[in-house]
């Protein structure tokens, strides 16, 4: 539709018709009138506001959204299509490793590849925005949603991002073949206190500005057409309510001009926050900060009208809002086609096809990271020695984490369909050993009945018979395979937890296990770094699998026999303990360091019970052979505008292999406190068995800057200091002098 011509349809609308395009509803509002009676009662909301609404929440499918569209606009007197929104994080029906997994591949094109997969699945299935990519930097293992990051570094989450959205919109020509993205959370959700889901956020504008923002601005260069607002404070102000957030930095300072949507029910909850004294002042304050559209509550449906009636709110804000809203459809083509080609054959030639299947693979076996790798025990050799499997997730399909809201677990390849395609009944066996927690009750807070509950663990008499039968398959195997991890409830939203180690069951069952002095493997599966410290001193081989999706049992048996050499380098340390936490390997310089010259002892900042380093850092990861650095070289010690900084690889091994150079600097002196360390580059580099390659970084002298006692981004002459190496505790230095 011509721009003309969607401003006319704007003027068109009557006032009801103007709030209707600003509410956001969920799919039960649209089926039959016994489902949708208890949310109407709920929020309050008419029939009159249900008929004009502008989006619905988290219904996909082709059949259905055809049937809710169609029947939409019968009663649409300007037929002004419904929008369907998501959560579609990591994959539609393909499932690929969780964002933390991603992070770990340190390849934002790979990335970019498959969220162009998941545009396909997710527009097939009738879907036109998806809330995604959550580019929230995340420093604290404690909280939950570190399972949707890309990690703790401002780079890397900005270069995901970038990808992200351009893999799922994929704008090329001017045609707009993928779906909306809509970024989130804004902003800095994941620096909430203590790791704890929902809670208050504060900090300095500088570290907002120089760390927290870097993934949304990304994105919004990057062009992603939605925002979402964040949960919590900024400044003591909630962010779906905070002006200077959304509308003089977004709007104004950053260009964007397309939608801002609340999280869920986030401007009712401007009330419990104690900035609003009720639903009217609560749409004030999100509407006078420029939100769009208001999921899943009353406020904008019942409050908007009597605030402009009683001339509180300024009428040119509803009337900006909707024409956002507006352009959004028209940018997706809903006026010619409301729904975007969507068909349930369109939609059952899409999904999971073998192609998608192989993507999926691939990406998890750049996601999967070796941690450890005693007397190079990996990879395995089929058939040479017997493998015993064991663990709660050895033979289960519940591989793809808690949000993968419409992926099938029925999917997955589990680790044991895997090893048995590659191994022979002689050589592999299976005993599950242990639950994967002792406790389920946390589940009721999540719907679970008791006698579902109850069903899910073992009794007492059969966790002795598991564990008996493990001891004796272990006494007969030469090597035992731990499946091992967190339940998927465990992490992902409202997951936050203070002890992040193995569950107690599964700890004991390895305590037992190990004493039969095999060689031992450990996959770990989880949506967080987990404390392993026990860990590593009882298995011979740890890799982090994350939850790793539809093909993850298969890509781990790639990796486990050499198949696929490890790549993935951690785009979140994993710490020592969880007292460390939050813990960042871009920390502040201090003015009493641990290495400190002029304090001893206990005067400097450290723990008394714990090393200040994490157990793997930000950046680590192993694969098969070794590679050397050698003859760091500066074109210049003395900086104007650029340096060329390049290192000589070595392959000294016999296995071809993925190296990842990482690039970091310090500034070694500044107006204000700087980094003790930076990530600036990184190169994936592929290595032939036994080749030479010289890498080259290009510094620039604006990738110096930062934001300086004034408050101006820029930078300053002085001594530089930088780091190339395999992870950002393992590099070789040099220094150079910007002028």
């Amino acid at each position: 539709m011509q721009e003309a011509k969607l401003r006319t349809l704007l003027d068109s609308l009557t006032w009801t018709e103007k709030v209707g395009q600003l509410v956001q509803l969920s799919g039960d509002f649209f089926h039959s009138e016994e489902l949708a009676v208890g949310p109407k009662k709920k929020l309050g909301i008419t029939q009159e506001t249900i008929d004009v609404v502008g989006s619905v929440l988290n219904v996909t499918g082709a059949e259905t959204t055809r049937d809710i569209q169609e029947k939409y606009l019968k009663n649409s007197r300007h037929q002004i299509p419904l929008l369907f929104m998501a959560d579609i994080i990591y994959g539609y029906r393909t499932i690929f490793p969780i964002p933390l997994g991603l992070g770990a591949t340190w390849n934002p094109a790979l990335i970019e590849e498959a969220y162009g997969v998941i545009a396909r699945e997710s527009r097939s299935a009738g879907a036109h925005v998806t809330y995604a990519p959550m580019v929230d930097l995340v420093r604290d293992a404690r909280w939950g949603r570190c399972l949707e990051s890309t990690g703790e570094d401002p780079q890397l989450n900005a270069d995901f991002s970038a990808a992200m959205v351009r893999g799922l919109q994929q704008e090329y020509g001017g045609d707009f073949e993928g779906i909306a993205s809509c970024v989130k959370h804004f902003a800095a959700y994941g620096a909430a206190e203590a790791g704890r889901e929902y809670n208050t956020v504060d900090m300095s504008e500088r570290r907002l500005r120089q760390e927290y923002l870097s993934g949304y601005k990304s994105a919004v260069d990057a062009g992603a057409k939605m925002v979402m607002t964040s949960f919590n404070t900024y400044d003591g102000v909630p962010v779906t309510g905070n002006e200077f957030l959304l509308k003089e930095l977004l709007r104004e300072e950053w260009g964007f001009d397309g939608v801002i949507i609340s999280d869920y029910a986030a401007v009712q909850e401007l009330i419990a926050h104690g900035v609003a004294r009720d639903e009217r002042e609560a749409t004030l304050l999100a509407m006078q900060a420029t939100n769009d559209i208001d999921m899943k509550t009353g406020c904008y449906a019942n409050e908007l009208a009597p605030l402009v009636k009683e001339g509180t709110l300024d009428p040119g804000l509803v009337n900006d809002a909707v024409w956002r809203v507006l352009k959004l459809k028209n940018d997706l083509g809903l006026f010619e086609d409301p729904y975007r080609g969507s068909t349930v054959q369109k939609e059952q030639d899409t999904l999971l096809t073998e192609e998608n299947r192989a993507l999926a693979r691939k990406v998890a076996q750049e996601a999967i990271v070796l941690l450890q790798n005693k007397e190079e025990l990996l990879p395995l050799t089929p058939n040479k020695e017997t493998i015993l499997l064991v663990g709660p997730y050895g033979d289960e399909q519940d591989l793809i984490g808690l949000w993968a809201v419409h992926g099938k677990s029925t999917d997955v390849v589990s680790i044991k369909a895997a090893l048995e395609k590659e191994l022979t009944q002689e050589t592999f066996a299976f005993e599950k050993g242990c639950d994967l927690l002792a406790d389920y009750q946390f589940l009721g807070e999540f719907g679970a009945t008791k006698e579902q509950i109850h069903s899910l663990g073992m009794t007492e008499s059969e966790k002795e018979a598991a564990l008996n039968k493990a001891l004796e398959a272990g006494r007969q195997a030469d090597i035992i395979i731990y499946a091992m991890g967190e339940h998927t409830m465990q992490s992902g939203e409202a997951g936050s937890r203070t002890d992040i180690s193995l569950p107690a069951i599964q700890k004991e069952f390895i305590e037992k296990m190990t004493a039969l002095g095999k060689k031992n493997i450990l996959v770990a599966i989880s949506g967080r770094p987990l404390t392993l410290t026990k860990e590593v001193e009882q298995m011979d081989a740890i890799i982090q699998a994350w939850f790793p999706g539809t093909e993850g049992g298969n890509a781990l048996v790639d990796i486990l026999f050499g198949k696929a050499n490890p790549s993935g380098r951690l785009s979140m340390g994993f710490p020592e303990n969880v007292g460390q936490l939050p813990m960042y390997y871009n920390e502040f310089k201090t003015g009493r360091p641990l290495n400190s010259s002029t304090h001893r002892g206990r005067f400097v900042t450290k723990y008394l019970d714990s090393p200040n380093s994490p157990l793997f850092p930000f950046g680590f990861g192993l694969s098969y052979g070794t590679v050397s650095y050698e003859e760091l070289t500066l074109s210049t010690t003395q900086m104007t505008e650029k340096l060329s900084i390049s290192i000589k690889l070595k392959n000294t091994s016999e296995y071809e292999r993925l190296e990842t150079v990482q690039l970091y600097v310090q500034d070694v002196t500044g107006s204000v406190v700087r980094p003790v360390k930076e990530l600036k580059d990184y190169q994936k580099v592929a290595l032939r068995p036994k080749e030479e390659k010289v890498v080259t970084f290009t510094l620039q002298r604006s990738d110096l800057y930062y934001y300086m006692k004034d408050m101006q981004f820029g930078t300053e002459a002085g001594e530089f200091l930088v780091f190339v190496g395999r992870n950002s505790a393992d590099t070789v230095q040099a220094a150079f002098e910007l002028l």
